[in-house]
């Protein structure tokens, strides 16, 4: 609890202690009136301050205001009537102020999952000088420098393991709570717990540009980033604090003049300021000017608890609204690893065929070649390679104990003019040539992600119409993966440029009548991104470029986090437009009741102050999501 919720509680269990006190002491005249004013002080001086700041500053029409009138105007009427009943003057006071304590608890609440984020915020990285280890500022760590991280230590600077093992917490950045081994040649990001073993990381970004800057940054701007709703609720408070203060003098001073010069009827003074007063604290629009905001902020907050950071409440609501999503497949539906599926036609052994290959494509780090020296596993021997020749686009030539091999697509095999074996199944061909002799063909193929047909049909099921993916790969891969996957529309061998065509044909389709969502998280997907009315990125793996572009970032690159991010916006939106409803109903009912002469005070409390705590509880709904089996 903080300083300040402390503060409050404290002001209100004292007057709730004087006041039944005061219910036990016999008490009259100005003692009484002393005494209660006392305790009205206690508990409401802040906001009597505030109130008159406002009106210094020309904030007038606020809820500080209405309470300060309505509540002095009912000790000006007790007094004027000689009644003694102070009390309904403070509960006013009092329980506006216990509705403030669970605002400001309900938002303490959703914000925690945020403050949290800032803790993974390093506060040091250790470099090597002469030998020791120094603690230095992060920001001053270069690019390329080796730093060493030790047990239960933040990793402060994105990076590539150059020795260790160890297993790291990376909750703090994706919300998946199953620790992750790595090892020397493995990427780790910034904010990642090291859990056991001694790291030597050698940094790959400056701190500015790693992954806990950036996920700072975006949380912390955030709430600048405001939804159509929370802009309305703002409009709607300043016009409607003012049209319900000119009503309440209105009925105060307007219907007694009437009812006195038209039906010569000598009205009671008091009883229409009373109907007045109530009519201003039934009015305030606490519920709707605290719920609103602090939906929205909840939902964030929840989100980034399970590693989706949202850049702000607009786009939350936006994607509540998606009814189509577009994929690029490279590295958003599939692991962007590729690994070899079979081998076809070979005149030598598998292994003897891979071999020679991975051999050929030594000196190439296309992930084509990347995958064939991975399924050779061992140490390549350079020496055993001369003569190396890439050719663009098609492959390479190379001689591998003395041998000439050429490892390549098609287009290299008939530039060799040599006669190679097709292949029908869907992946990417690598065709092998030794000695001028076509040698057999290498089927490769890009990972699925193992969630990734599983998130296709909870978006179905969550209520997206349409899927859609975009590729650069060949026609037969691309109908491969969708058929798998179960996407209904797939569009292959595309340039960056074709895959933007292509959503803007799809966004001028729906006619504005429903949103687009693009999923990617390559350099060549930013475009597409920042196109669509709603960008998701993949956040571990995906390009800096791509997660700038993005409105929303999966922090863990799982594609079935995407429906979670659908199920949290729908029920953001949900539970605004209950809100709404719930508030401004009851507000209606009660003013009414209010000008009829129906309702008093102790409705008029439970109009404002009830129901701004009944909204600000169903907030914090918000933070909880139910998580995807």
């Amino acid at each position: 609890m903080s300083r300040k919720q402390k503060k409050i509680l404290s002001r209100i269990i004292v007057s709730i202690i004087l006041l039944v006190a005061f219910a036990f002491i016999p008490l009259d005249g100005y003692i009484k009136l002393a005494c209660y004013l006392a305790v009205y002080f206690i508990i409401g001086y802040d906001i009597l301050i505030k109130a008159f700041r406002g009106i210094i500053n020309g904030r007038v029409f606020d809820e500080n205001f209405l309470m300060a009138v309505a509540t002095i105007g009912a000790f000006a009427l007790a007094i004027y009537e000689k009644s003694g009943d102070y009390l309904e003057a403070i509960a006013v006071m009092l329980f506006y102020q216990i509705g403030e304590f669970f605002q400001s608890y309900a938002v303490g609440k959703s914000r925690k999952s945020i403050i949290a984020l800032m803790d993974i915020r390093p506060d040091y990285a250790n470099v090597e000088v002469d030998g020791k280890l120094e603690a230095v500022n992060p920001e001053e760590v270069e690019i390329g420098t080796v730093i060493t991280v030790n047990p239960g230590e933040k990793i402060p600077i994105d990076g590539i393991v150059e020795q260790g093992d160890s297993v790291i917490d990376t909750s703090a950045l994706t919300g998946e709570s199953v620790p992750r081994n790595i090892g020397a040649g493995y990427e780790v990001l910034s904010g990642c717990v090291n859990m056991n073993g001694v790291l030597k990381i050698r940094t790959s970004k400056a701190f500015g540009e790693s992954t806990v800057s950036k996920i700072l940054e975006l949380t912390e701007n955030a709430s600048s980033r405001k939804s159509k709703s929370e802009k309305f609720i703002s409009k709607f408070s300043r016009i409607y604090t003012p049209v319900v203060c000119a009503s309440a003098l209105l009925l105060a001073v307007a219907v007694p003049l009437f009812r006195l010069f038209v039906t010569g009827v000598n009205p009671s003074w008091h009883i229409w300021i009373y109907r007045a007063l109530t009519f201003l604290v039934i009015s305030c629009p606490c519920a709707l000017v605290i719920s609103i905001p602090l939906t929205f902020f909840a939902g964030i907050g929840g989100a980034s608890r399970e590693g989706i950071l949202i850049k702000g409440s607009n786009f939350l609501e936006t994607r509540s609204k998606a009814k189509t999503i577009i994929f690029d497949k490279t590295g958003t539906l599939t692991e962007g690893r590729f690994e070899i599926d079979s081998v076809h036609h070979g005149r030598y052994d598998d292994r003897r065929l891979i071999e020679l290959a991975a051999l050929a494509e030594s000196a190439s780090s296309h992930p084509i070649s990347i995958s064939l020296k991975n399924a050779y596993a061992k140490e390549i021997d350079l020496g055993r390679v001369s003569d190396i020749k890439e050719f663009s686009g098609k492959g390479v030539i190379a001689h591998v104990d003395g041998i000439e091999v050429a490892v390549g697509n098609e287009k290299l095999m008939n530039d060799l003019q040599v006669e190679y074996m097709p292949c029908h199944s869907a992946g990417t061909i690598v065709h092998l040539c030794v000695n001028g002799e076509y040698s057999g063909h290498i089927v490769i193929k890009d990972v699925i992600k193992q969630n990734s047909k599983s998130a296709i049909e909870a978006l179905k099921k969550s209520g997206i119409r349409k899927t859609v993916m975009l590729t650069g790969d060949s026609s037969n891969v691309a109908e491969s993966v969708s058929a798998q996957l179960g996407i209904d529309e797939v569009h292959s061998q595309l340039m960056p440029d074709d895959k933007v065509r292509i959503v803007e044909r799809i966004i001028n389709d729906s006619e504005g009548k429903e949103k687009t969502a693009f999923v990617g998280d390559g350099i060549n997907d930013a475009p597409s991104l920042v196109r669509a009315d709603i960008g998701i990125a993949m956040g571990a793996m995906g390009s800096d470029a791509a997660i700038e572009a993005a409105d929303v970032v999966l922090m863990d690159d799982d594609p079935k986090k995407i429906s979670t991010a659908v199920g949290i916006s729908k029920k953001c939106l949900g539970i605004v437009y209950q809100n709404i409803v719930f508030s401004i109903g009851v507000k209606v009912i009660c003013l009414i009741l209010g000008a009829l002469g129906i309702a008093n005070m102790w409705l008029a409390i439970f109009a404002d102050v009830g129901v701004m705590i009944i909204a600000a509880l169903n907030a914090i709904r918000a933070l909880h999501i139910k998580k995807e089996k």
